[in-house]
């Protein structure tokens, strides 16, 4: 079960956090520059939209990171995944 104290945390990750997560899933050199939590997919993943700089084309764009909770335990780094 999740918290509402776990879930709150959960719905709030800021932009240098949520990079920092696909760091840690192993994305490199990605640098948000806004992030907004969108809601919950059918798999029970918490969904933000992204704002970075794409230095391939010169501008802003746009995409999605997705965050597993793995429940448990208290709530770290090492019970949540990210993808880009």
């Amino acid at each position: 079960m999740i918290t509402a104290e776990k879930l709150a945390v959960l719905t709030s990750y800021t932009a240098p956090a949520l990079a920092n997560a696909i760091r840690n899933a192993g994305y490199q050199g990605y640098f948000f520059i806004s992030a907004q939590f969108v809601g919950l997919t059918n798999g029970n993943q918490f969904c933000y939209r992204v704002k970075y700089k794409d230095e391939n084309q010169g501008g802003v764009a746009v995409g999605k990171v997705f965050l597993t909770y793995c429940p448990g335990g208290p709530l770290h780094e090492s019970s949540i995944t990210a993808e880009f």
